[in-house]
């Protein structure tokens, strides 16, 4: 008895033309949906492990009424000398939306530029616009000419 051993006819071309359409439509697919998914979903950023940063600012050379604003890991700080003379250190990052807020010297606090936000210089709470919560604080000291902004103990 002799088996008949089955060849496979050649590849029809109406295969290969549906085999290279559900391969094009689906890499179209994915390279639309991979930026729209990395938009709604973004990924993790870890918080800085930073417990202080040495400015590279003189104490002398922050007058009163004015804003700094400093690196303090992958996020910016402001750094606040009040009318009075104290320093105070703050995040830089609105509460409301995360936009980077400035030291306004004509109204002496702290104000965001995206929808008129506004902080107490001396302790960061909202006192006015649409902020729901005061800014996290930070400890300023000065070490010799130098001043350290570190994370506050409560932190």
């Amino acid at each position: 008895m002799s088996q008949a051993v089955l060849h496979p006819g050649p590849v029809e071309r109406r295969s290969f033309l549906n085999w290279f359409l559900g391969t094009g439509v689906g890499a179209f697919l994915a390279s639309a949906l991979y930026p729209v998914t990395r938009f709604l979903i973004p990924p993790r950023v870890e918080e800085s492990t930073a417990a202080s940063v040495a400015l590279d600012l003189k104490a002398a050379a922050v007058r009163p009424n004015s804003g700094q604003i400093f690196k303090f890991g992958k996020q910016p700080g402001i750094l606040v000398r009040t009318p009075a003379g104290e320093l105070r250190a703050f995040t830089a990052i609105c509460t409301h939306l995360q936009c980077t807020v400035q030291y306004r010297e004509d109204l002496q606090h702290i104000w965001c530029a995206c929808h008129n936000g506004h902080y107490d210089p001396v302790s960061g709470k909202n006192i006015g616009g649409p902020p729901p919560r005061p800014l996290e604080q930070y400890t300023a000291n000065v070490r010799g000419d130098k001043i350290v902004v570190s994370r506050s103990a409560s932190a």
